[in-house]
């Protein structure tokens, strides 16, 4: 009979193999090098995060040597840290190991202490600069494969592939190009920052290293303990309670961790035996933890820390990434515990409450949107203080703040002493205390999360600086809770507890490094990937093949990237996940999607890609999140991976709508009518969610599952009907374009046809749309400054004359001496929302007829 400590001990092996190395060495020295390094490694990056290098004039690196150095740490630990195969040993670290990883270390860190050399060889590499290269990129590979398995590697192999071999005969023309030398190669690859110590990298030294540090300190301080039992508190009495508790427990979680195993595995844990106690089958079990976990990983503020790459990648704010975000990943929680309620209504399963399902949805909307108010409504009021402080005291307004702050958190702390520490256990979940009580053990958890969004979005600090302060604010915690306890209840432990402050310090810095292990030797394996796309140009090859396999249809185009996003997110952790497919087909998305006359903002694409890659850690056969579900739950890892499929249908659906519609992503969506577009797409994937699952008030015949989801898809995309009416634009002459830039509004865009021709010499004709920003400017300077575009004229003709390097009509793929063909304005049509009256009558036919029906049943059950 396998105990709970043996059960607990499995699980920890599952995120031990997946994210922090399953090696865990006897003898003193090896079992301490791995204490001390991952330690250093944390410390480091919290000193170069800090303002303390630049005050002090010691230890100021640029960015390529951090990166370096950062890569450095992660082959290393890399190697000693996981076994070379599942069979190698665990116990002890093999001398070859040592010298490898020394070897792997010293060569990935190359940039860092050979960096004066390299810059002045830059493009004419010596032997040396080549070898170091060369078993540099290999013992990548090797760490990434020990790390994260074989699927990244696998893929990195296959472009290098490409960039030696791209030449060969045996390749069809369509892909073929004219290849790379080994030099050309390694010094694109490895020796500037095209490739391995690129902006990947760089992301993860600068921002995602400190991210994942801040969710591990919290972690270690008891926060996902705290949200854990909170969330169990609140929804545990209701039908299928346990499950309802998982899916807002893994919301909480992902707050504070980007992986989505170990989301699964911390929470699952807990939440997938209570549920199967309830009557939930092993399968459906691990299939809903699944589920929550991979949206926690799509939820702001950090998502997995792909928030922080789109900033760099798309070039937009880090706010406008979280407003992007937060109606899909909202409206898809609530619908998976939707989901979950109807599963529990079709078993029959009950809880000590009753509640009306209605009430409950409305309940839960209210309290989400409460505590958005309350939490944006506290960073206003904190941004005001700020301003009237440093009108008031100047200087002295930051120690005055960081005053304040010690105060609130020293008085939560009191507060929390006032009653008893959080035990974890089975034993004691069933007989948890009150909502308020446990709210009240945790409250300073939430203050350093506040902190974090107050710097981000009031304050605008860069993500790097923002998690620095927000880490260190952690950091005392960590320190002072327990002592602070103490002393309030009056124990004599408080030296004792002081003590046990440090070594959690030591624990959550060791653990936050070692999370980043497999995360950053993804990270230089997509720098590979990258650097090969960029070197090769197969990005348009793809494009080609996409356009191939679609026959030029629009949805067949959509529904290949969506698959393909899917395929080569296999394996990968989230952020090299998102790298891989948005590097490869977000262009694909906009050069077709252009070429079919869909136009749509840089950013939907991403995110359109990034949901389907993360949708990889659902699917068979490489759905790592279902099968360390299935560990949990003893069930079959398919069948739970192909059942957390279909209960991520809703999110897998999102992507599609928010493509046609962008108003889910509320861009140019105001205030008022961002909270008329959450309502009515919560209504809407509600809807498709009790046709899909074939269960609303009663099971659904097959008619009225066809009509809600027909509903649903009204809801969502209204204008899919009124398009077949009156035609959504009307074209304008291209010598207008200047007038009509001149005279839109303020963050309007301007949409236009261009033909021309691409790189390969294949003809284009595509529409575009180009940002014009702030008004008040003419429009040939609003589309110069802020759409990066100017145009010349030629006997009446308008052609592209200058494009700004990097800029807006660069990344759409707009190419030099292009013509501006027509301009595309909106035509003047009814609102599309009338056709959401059909939709809410044709509801209220489904929703009566089912209402009768299950009166019916509910009397002929009764007799």
């Amino acid at each position: 009979m396998t105990t709970e400590a043996e059960k607990a001990n499995d699980y920890d092996d599952i995120i031990a193999e997946a994210d922090t190395g399953a090696r865990a060495p006897k003898h003193w020295f090896s079992r301490s090098f791995l204490w001390v390094v991952p330690l250093i490694w944390s410390l480091f990056q919290l000193w170069i995060a800090s303002p303390l290098p630049f005050v002090l004039g010691i230890g100021v690196y640029n960015d390529t040597q951090t990166r370096a150095i950062h890569l450095g740490f992660a082959v290393l630990l890399a190697f000693l840290a996981f076994p070379a195969s599942k069979s190698g040993p665990r116990d002890h670290i093999p001398i070859l190991t040592w010298i490898v990883a020394a070897v792997a270390a010293a060569t990935a860190s190359y940039l860092f202490w050979d960096y004066d050399g390299i810059a002045a060889r830059t493009g004419i590499p010596n032997t040396t600069d080549l070898v170091m290269a060369g078993i540099g990129l290999v013992l990548l590979m090797e760490a990434g494969r020990r790390s994260l398995g074989i699927p990244l590697m696998g893929v990195a192999v296959v472009f290098l592939a490409y960039v030696f071999f791209g030449s060969s005969e045996l390749l069809p023309d369509v892909v073929r190009w004219k290849g790379a030398s080994f030099e050309k190669a390694m010094s694109h690859l490895m020796l500037t920052t095209e490739g391995v110590y690129g902006v990947a990298l760089g992301v993860s030294s600068g921002f995602v290293f400190l991210f994942v540090l801040f969710g591990a300190l919290l972690n270690q301080a008891g926060a996902g303990n705290y949200f854990l039992q909170l969330a169990f508190s609140a929804l545990g009495h209701l039908r299928g309670g346990p499950a309802k508790a998982a899916v807002i427990a893994s919301a909480a979680t992902g707050l504070i961790s980007g992986s989505s195993i170990a989301n699964v595995v911390t929470t699952g844990t807990f939440t997938i035996p209570l549920m199967k106690r309830v009557g939930f089958s092993a399968t459906k079990a691990g299939a809903i933890e699944v589920s929550s976990s991979i949206n926690g990983v799509l939820t702001p503020p950090v998502m997995g820390a792909v928030a922080f790459l789109m900033t760099e990648y798309v070039g937009v704010s880090y706010v406008e990434v979280v407003k992007t975000a937060i109606v899909p990943a909202a409206i898809s929680y609530v619908a998976l515990i939707y989901i979950v309620h109807l599963e529990a209504l079709k078993s029959g399963m009950t809880g000590t409450s009753t509640m009306h399902p209605v009430k409950f949805i409305l309940g839960a909307v209210f309290i989400i949107a409460i505590s958005l108010v309350i939490a944006g409504g506290t960073l206003y009021v904190a941004g005001v203080v700020v301003d009237l402080l440093d009108g008031a005291v100047g200087p002295a307004s930051t120690p005055t703040l960081v005053a304040v702050l010690a105060i609130a958190y020293v008085t939560s702390v009191w507060y929390a002493s006032k009653a008893p520490d959080l035990d974890l256990s089975f034993e004691t979940i069933d007989h948890l205390p009150s909502t308020g009580t446990i709210f009240k053990t945790g409250m300073h958890y939430l203050l350093p999360i506040l902190l974090l969004m107050y710097l981000l979005m009031i304050e605008r600090k860069s993500p790097g600086l923002s998690a620095f302060w927000s880490s260190v604010f952690m950091l005392g915690i960590l320190v002072t809770q327990k002592p602070l306890k103490a002393l309030f209840r009056g124990d004599a432990s408080v030296l004792m507890r002081a003590k046990e402050g440090w070594e959690d310090v030591a624990a959550g810095l060791i653990i936050g490094a070692r999370n980043m292990i497999g995360l950053a030797c993804a990270m230089g394996i997509a720098g590979i990937i990258v650097g090969s796309v960029t070197l090769t140009g197969v990005g348009q090859v793809m494009a080609e093949f996409v356009e191939f396999l679609s026959g030029g249809n629009l949805l067949a185009m959509l529904f290949f990237v969506a698959l393909i996003s899917i395929v080569l997110g296999m394996g990968l952790p989230t952020t090299a996940n998102y790298i891989v497919v948005s590097s490869l087909m977000a262009g694909v998305v906009v050069e077709l999607g252009a070429q079919s006359g869909l136009i749509v903002p840089l950013i939907a694409v991403h995110m359109f890609v990034f949901y389907f890659g993360i949708m990889a850690d659902v699917t068979p056969p490489v759905g790592l999140a279902s099968f360390a579900a299935a560990a949990i739950s003893g069930g079959d890892p398919l069948k739970t991976g192909f059942q957390a499929f279909f209960y991520s249908i809703r999110t897998a659906l999102l992507p599609f709508l928010f493509i046609f519609n962008t108003d889910l992503l509320l861009i140019d969506v105001g205030p008022v009518q961002a909270v008329f577009v959450f309502v009515v797409a919560l209504i809407a994937m509600l809807l498709f969610a009790a046709g899909s699952m074939g269960f609303m008030f009663t099971r659904s015949r097959l008619w009225e599952s066809v009509a809600l989801i027909l509903i649903a898809f009204t809801l969502f995309r209204p204008g899919f009907f009124l398009d077949m009416i009156t035609p959504e634009f009307e074209t304008r002459p291209a010598a207008d374009v200047y007038q009509m830039a001149e005279d839109a509004g303020a963050g309007e865009s301007l949409q236009v046809r261009l033909v021309g021709e691409n790189l390969m010499g294949d003809p284009v004709d595509a529409k575009y749309l180009l940002p014009l920003g702030e008004a008040g400017a003419d429009g040939e300077t609003r589309l110069s400054e802020n759409a990066g575009i100017e145009f010349r004229v030629e006997d009446g003709d308008y052609y592209v004359d200058n494009l700004a390097f990097g800029g807006p009509s660069e990344q759409l793929g707009i190419d030099f001496d292009w013509q501006l063909v027509e301009l595309e304005v909106a035509t003047d049509r009814p609102p599309k929302e009338l056709f959401f009256i059909p939709a809410f009558l044709l509801f209220a036919v489904v929703a009566l007829i089912q209402r009768r029906r299950q009166r019916a049943e509910e009397a002929e059950a009764h007799a």
